[in-house]
């Protein structure tokens, strides 16, 4: 292989000397190495000229050895490359014939053979997708992972939340529009990464895990806008998605559109729809908090003038029902004492004398002299005879 870029600077194997005045090194004069030395070093050139390469192709031939140890070729209608990981990186399922983009270094062997290592993979193109998705699914559905009983309920107005998202996307953009233009006093933490590509998983891993340390916030939102397939395939890692699905803290995700479904929209305890409507769900809209809160005042207000409107009633009835009380005893008194008014005009003397009787005072006893009233006079007698009746 031609050294290429800044390893044409860099190359234990060519002469510093003119092209103009090339001079063929004696034997002796040439670099000699151990078959040991000399794969190190070429293996330092090749990290040093391909620190990091990602390759797009089909697979073919892919295998696992030993439950630890995964081999695969990636290959085009043209060439082929082996490849090799360990089943700890492998986080999608793969197949031959599967269309994937991987990342990783070449090295050659011990023994002498050309390999790439590979450092992450992801599938490529819809059908590829797809069948990942899938596999993987079912999986993960098939562990519990993605259980109803599972999920937590994230309630509005939190007084801190953390986001995940890249801070140049659209998606985070509208999130923060919506999250600012609703009701106020939550405060959000901001951590910036990758929302696609290969390399996007493992940095929403390691910010989810840093908010998850840190305990600081009460939910974590994953914010990503809309894309191809393509795009949002990082959410669809299966490391990602179990860190989502095993977080202390409650995760909302927001990620694409409404039709579109990710295995991290399965394991989070909420899905929103899109990154608006993640804001929505996470915060109090605060015109229809004021239109509320209108509402009730006029409710209480409605329900007071109500209440002392029955209470003014209720009084009324308990007065009237008194004064018929009182009525009926003023009323029964009267009668008694009508009654008893005509049993003392009854007993009244005068009324005796009225009807032409008479009354006589003193004691009756021959000789004494007693005191007889009439209606018009008053008259002094002396008794002569007293006649029992």
């Amino acid at each position: 292989m031609e050294p290429t870029g800044p390893t044409a600077t860099f190359s234990p194997f060519l002469s510093n000397s003119n092209e103009d005045s090339k001079v063929t090194p004696s034997v002796d004069s040439m670099l000699s190495f151990t078959p040991t030395e000399f794969i190190s070093v070429v293996n330092q050139t090749l990290e040093y000229a391909y620190s990091a390469v990602t390759i797009v192709g089909e697979v073919a031939s892919f295998k696992i050895n030993q439950g630890k140890w995964v081999f695969f070729d990636i290959k085009d209608e043209e060439s082929s490359v082996s490849c090799f990981m360990t089943l700890y990186q492998l986080r999608i399922p793969i197949e031959d014939g599967m269309k994937v983009r991987i990342k990783g270094v070449p090295k050659i062997t011990k023994w002498g053979k050309f390999s790439f290592t590979v450092q992450a993979i992801q599938p490529v193109g819809e059908g590829s997708l797809k069948k990942a998705y899938e596999i993987l699914k079912r999986k993960l559905t098939e562990e519990g992972l993605f259980d109803p009983e599972k999920k937590r309920s994230i309630p509005k107005g939190l007084s801190k939340i953390g986001v995940i998202s890249s801070t140049a996307a659209a998606g985070y953009v509208d999130f923060i529009k919506i999250f600012n233009a609703r009701w106020g006093g939550t405060k959000i933490q901001v951590a910036h990464t990758q929302v696609q590509g290969i390399d996007a998983p493992d940095q929403i891993i390691r910010a989810l895990k840093y908010f998850n340390e840190r305990g600081e916030v009460e939910a974590v939102a994953i914010i990503r806008g809309g894309g191809s397939a393509d795009d949002l395939a990082c959410f669809n890692d299966e490391a990602l998605v179990r860190a989502v699905a095993s977080s202390k803290i409650p995760v909302i995700s927001g990620i694409g559109h409404e039709i579109d479904e990710s295995l991290v929209d399965l394991a989070a305890d909420v899905r929103a729809s899109t990154p608006s409507n993640a804001a929505e769900l996470l915060t109090f809209d605060r015109k229809a908090m004021l239109v509320d809160i209108n509402t009730m005042i006029s409710r209480a207000g409605q329900n007071l003038i109500s209440k002392i409107d029955s209470l003014r009633r209720e009084q009324y009835d308990k007065i009237m029902r008194i004064l018929n009380v009182v009525n009926i005893k003023i009323t029964s008194f009267h009668k008694e004492l009508s009654d008893k008014i005509k049993i003392l005009g009854a007993l009244n003397p005068e009324k005796v004398l009225e009807r032409g009787y008479a009354i006589l005072k003193g004691e009756i006893a021959i000789g004494n002299v007693v005191k007889i009233t009439t209606i018009d006079k008053e008259i002094k007698a002396e008794v002569k005879e007293i006649d029992e009746r």
